[in-house]
C-alpha cells in the first residue's frame, strides 16, 4: 500500500479547511493545491467530482531529509488527496511516505518517514 485514508460526510470546501488546520497542527504546510476537477474542464471539457491534491510539506523534516539525500525532493512533497464520492462523501487519502520512500532505501529516511507517517495519521485522525 502507498496510502491511507479516511471517509467523512461534509462540505468538500469545509473538508479542505478541516485538513489544512490539522495538518498546520503537525507542522505541515500546503505549498500547492492543484484542482483536477477545474484542469480537467479546462484542458479537456470534462466534467467529474471535485478532487484537489494538496502537496503538503513540514519544513523542518523536508530540510532533514534533503540533507540526507538531495535528490529526495523527487518523493516530495507529501500529497493529500481530497475527492468527492460518488454518495457526496469526501475521502482524504494520505500518500503513505514510509512506502515511497523505502525507494531510497537508507535506515536514517526510513526513520524520518515513519516520524512523517506518524504525523500523518495524526491529522487523518483529527479531520
Amino acid at each position: 500500500m502507498y496510502s491511507f485514508s479516511t471517509v467523512v460526510s461534509d462540505d468538500f470546501n469545509r473538508v479542505i479547511e478541516r485538513v489544512t488546520e490539522a495538518l498546520k497542527g503537525e507542522g505541515f504546510g500546503v505549498l500547492t493545491t492543484i484542482d483536477v476537477k477545474a484542469t480537467m474542464k479546462a484542458k479537456l471539457d470534462i466534467d467529474q467530482k471535485p478532487y484537489h491534491i494538496l502537496g503538503a510539506c513540514n519544513p523542518a523534516l523536508a530540510h532533514k531529509a534533503i540533507e540526507a539525500e538531495t535528490d529526495i525532493g523527487l518523493l516530495l512533497p507529501c500529497n493529500v488527496v481530497v475527492r468527492e464520492n460518488d454518495d457526496s462523501s469526501i475521502t482524504v487519502a494520505f500518500m503513505d511516505p514510509a512506502a515511497v520512500l523505502t525507494l531510497v532505501d537508507r535506515d536514517d529516511i526510513a526513520a524520518l518517514a515513519t516520524d512523517v507517517r506518524e504525523r500523518l495519521q495524526r491529522v487523518m485522525q483529527n479531520i
